[in-house]
């Protein structure tokens, strides 16, 4: 990784990255040997990440063809905007954020406890129903589609949370964030202290 300070180790945090992240980009290769990338739902269940999906399509097709994928997820935050620092050059403004990228082999689950398992899991994330176990053997929905599972082989993180910044700076654009009060701004803050 390119900028070093920018790379997130801790699995607790890279955990906490995939489990508040709802949508993520698969990369598969197409059929004509261009990527092909698709946004999904997901859960991050049991060391892999889960999606399900129709029965049919271009990305089964190219995982039957090729299963090694690529699977991306971010969490943009604030945006650090010129009005924190009317001094501030242009280059100086930033956005905050966290990423991961895996690297891995899709295949669709053809266990029926683990299927339900993941379906129940997305219901959970999704529905924000913590412990949802309403997809069981005899639900509709299980015979209606795919679930996939990337198994992951390899995985990066990294975050742009003001990690070259003095502790100082960072309170103040800590406090400015909490001030502003947009969408993110509250989390960025939590985060940067």
């Amino acid at each position: 990784m390119r900028r070093a300070f920018n790379e997130v180790k801790d699995q607790k945090q890279i955990d906490d990255i995939l489990t508040h992240a709802l949508i993520g980009r698969l990369a598969t290769v197409g059929g004509d040997g261009y990527p092909y990338i698709t946004p999904v739902n997901y859960v991050y269940f049991g060391g892999a990440i889960y999606f399900h999906c129709a029965r049919q399509g271009e990305k089964l097709d190219n995982i039957a063809r090729d299963n090694r994928v690529c699977f991306a997820v971010d969490r943009p935050l604030a945006y650090l905007d010129t009005a924190f620092d009317r001094n501030l050059p242009p280059c100086e403004v930033s956005q905050f954020y966290q990423s991961v990228v895996i690297r891995g082999r899709a295949e669709i689950v053809g266990d029926l406890a683990e299927k339900m398992a993941a379906l129940n899991a997305l219901m959970a994330v999704h529905e924000g129903v913590p412990g949802y176990d309403g997809i069981n053997g005899q639900s509709k929905a299980v015979g209606l589609c795919h679930v996939v599972a990337i198994r992951i082989e390899s995985l990066s993180a990294k975050a742009n949370l003001g990690q070259k910044k003095p502790a100082e700076e960072k309170r103040r654009i800590a406090d400015y964030l909490r001030g502003r009060g947009q969408e993110m701004d509250g989390e960025t803050a939590r985060l940067l202290s």
